[in-house]
């Protein structure tokens, strides 16, 4: 009798004193490492959620727009940490 999809079930999050130490975390997936290789990706993207942004607001969806103009200022903010 098939029951459907199996699902994982989920793991407990961690508490911050359950976090791994330092020196245990994976190397090499902190974006202060290499801050350049992930400029022009923050540009193009800050980029798009601003046209995004501007074409909910011509649409008169304020709450979208919204939205987009927060994820564009989230770019916007990784690309002047960056330079």
């Amino acid at each position: 009798m098939d029951q459907g999809p199996r699902r994982r079930p989920l793991r407990p999050q961690r508490t911050p004193s359950q976090q791994l130490p330092m020196r245990q975390r994976p190397q090499g997936i902190h974006p202060a490492a290499s801050p350049r290789r992930f400029l022009p990706n923050a540009r193009s993207n800050y980029e798009r959620y601003t046209s995004l942004a501007k074409d909910a607001a011509r649409r008169g969806e304020a709450i979208e727009a919204e939205n987009f103009y927060q994820h564009a200022e989230h770019y916007f903010r990784l690309m002047r940490e960056q330079c």
